[in-house]
């Protein structure tokens, strides 16, 4: 079975079968009846990708009811240390996080289901980021939380005067702060 459990019920490792030869190598990124077939039911709308240099961290992000996604992610150049963050409301890992390397090398994707935070730090020159969503983007409905919040401990591979972020990354609110907010 192409897919491995996480510590996080829900959060799956995909690791699809790849035929190689002398010309390359092919892969399935996806096949609706495959993901089916362990109960993820998602109704991809919406694809994404990014490309950025060694250091950047993008996120933690996610975006709130009714317009919460679940993801399907990957890289498809170079190599990424991805984390979510459980905020399910009663989840017995609510508050955990999950890391993982995914890298072009390793074709890895992670399942991500609605209602977690999500980030990633590239650990290579550059990578290439691609993502599925299963609910379409609503700017009013996004939401973070700091990459670096001492409640969650995330332990980035990269050394934090390497790490650069934008603005908006940097003015997330912390853990606690989502917590108090929705009283969780």
């Amino acid at each position: 079975m192409p897919f491995h459990p996480t510590p996080i019920d829900g959060l799956l490792i995909f690791e699809p079968t790849v035929w190689a030869d002398a010309r390359g190598y092919f892969f399935e990124s996806y096949n609706q009846r495959v993901f089916a077939e362990v109960g993820i039911c998602a109704d991809f709308v919406q694809d994404n990708q990014a490309r950025s240099s060694y250091g950047v961290l993008r996120g933690l992000h996610f975006q709130e009811f009714p317009h919460a996604q679940a993801k399907l992610v990957r890289v498809t150049e170079g190599a990424v240390f991805d984390v979510a963050v459980d905020l399910r409301p009663g989840s017995p890992t609510f508050g955990q996080w999950f890391g993982i390397e995914l890298s072009a090398e390793n074709k890895r994707q992670l399942f991500i289901p609605r209602d977690f935070a999500h980030g990633y730090v590239v650990v290579s020159a550059v990578a290439e980021f691609c993502y599925k969503c299963d609910n379409f983007y609503a700017k009013s409905h996004e939401a973070g939380i700091r990459y670096d919040d001492p409640t969650l401990r995330i332990a980035w591979p990269v050394p934090a005067q390497d790490i650069i972020l934008s603005e908006k990354d940097r003015a997330l609110p912390s853990f606690e702060d989502y917590r108090r907010r929705f009283q969780l």
